[in-house]
């Protein structure tokens, strides 16, 4: 709505946040619960992944005009009071409603935390969001990346030591596979362009580019177009099936790319993932993207456009508002 200059669509907007705060968020515990049902909060367990996306949500609010800076705040504090490891400059994962925290350890939520954070500063210009962001990518792209070959790997052990076998004969897990996720790697190269606008550090610029570079190297299908979903310590292709997100946040990333470097190459691939995408993805007739995933020829495993819990057009939608702010 504030980057097409639409006030209704800021009227949705509005909607699903009064939805947040009133349905999802619990006042006497200030939880906000997981996951819903028949309109009451059925699921309490406390997720970092869930927090990170509550802090966009209310982070872009206040951007648009329809939000504020407290809103942002306490869900910060939230994350600061359940979350934060001092020790270990990261986010925990999982807590429980009784307040014991899980001991898996993993990147996702971290990135997008990192994520909400650089939107908080862009909406509030409060430093403390841009100062925390700057230390999650310092922690996973430069310290943890060092342990892994320079990739992000997905799970850790409690000491953040990489957790090489963790669902190593599950590949397709949902939320947390096995292997290295080039759609991973090149969203936190995201992060790094983003924070690279306000905090001008040259090892960011250059780390942005080792993960994009080498992720969609090792990702892309000549033969049938677009970036499989993952692949081993070894490189080789642990499950090649086409994910829309991964392609989004390529798009996106190479978009910022072209834009920090004026580099053809970001360009050339930036083409590419469209191309694929709107001859495999995009829904011509309805609008948004058709489906959470295809095989790797392309073929859809069924028609369900929207999946909760897993496709929404989140990434999609802010894949095409970052070319558009980013690019002439």
């Amino acid at each position: 709505g504030e980057v097409l200059g639409r006030p209704e669509l800021l009227e949705i907007g509005r909607h699903g946040l009064e939805y947040l705060e009133q349905r999802h968020f619990v006042p006497a515990k200030e939880m906000y619960a997981f996951t819903m049902r028949n309109y009451c909060p059925e699921d309490m367990t406390q997720q970092a992944y869930g927090y990170a996306f509550v802090l966009a949500a209310h982070a872009a609010a206040r951007r648009a005009g329809i939000g504020s800076d407290d809103a942002v705040a306490k869900v910060f504090d939230l994350l600061e009071r359940r979350f934060w490891l001092p020790d270990k400059c990261a986010y925990a994962d999982t807590l429980s409603e009784g307040g014991v925290l899980d001991d898996y350890r993993g990147q996702n939520s971290n990135m997008h935390i990192c994520e909400g954070l650089i939107a908080a500063y862009e909406a509030t210009r409060d430093e403390r969001y841009i100062q925390r962001a700057e230390v999650l990518v310092e922690t996973f792209t430069l310290k943890l990346a060092g342990k892994s070959d320079g990739l992000v790997w997905e799970h850790f052990q409690l000491n953040y030591e990489v957790d090489w076998e963790y669902n190593k004969d599950d590949p397709k897990n949902l939320y947390r596979p096995w292997g290295f996720q080039p759609g991973h790697q090149i969203e936190w190269s995201k992060n790094l362009l983003h924070i690279y606008r306000y905090v001008r550090k040259d090892w960011m610029l250059k780390r942005a580019r080792e993960l994009f570079d080498k992720s969609y190297d090792a990702s892309w299908d000549n033969e049938h177009g677009g970036m499989v979903y993952g692949f081993g310590p070894d490189m080789k292709w642990c499950d090649d099936d086409k994910y829309f997100w991964v392609q989004a946040e390529s798009i996106a990333s190479a978009a910022l790319l072209y834009q920090a470097t004026g580099e053809q190459r970001y360009i050339d691939c930036y083409n590419a993932l469209w191309e694929y995408c709107w001859r495999t993805f995009v829904d011509h007739d309805a609008g948004a993207w058709l489906t959470f995933k295809l095989t790797r020829d392309g073929k859809r495993y069924n028609d369900e456009k929207v999946i909760p819990g897993a496709k929404v057009d989140y990434h999609s939608l802010v894949a095409c508002v970052t070319v558009l702010r980013g690019l002439p």
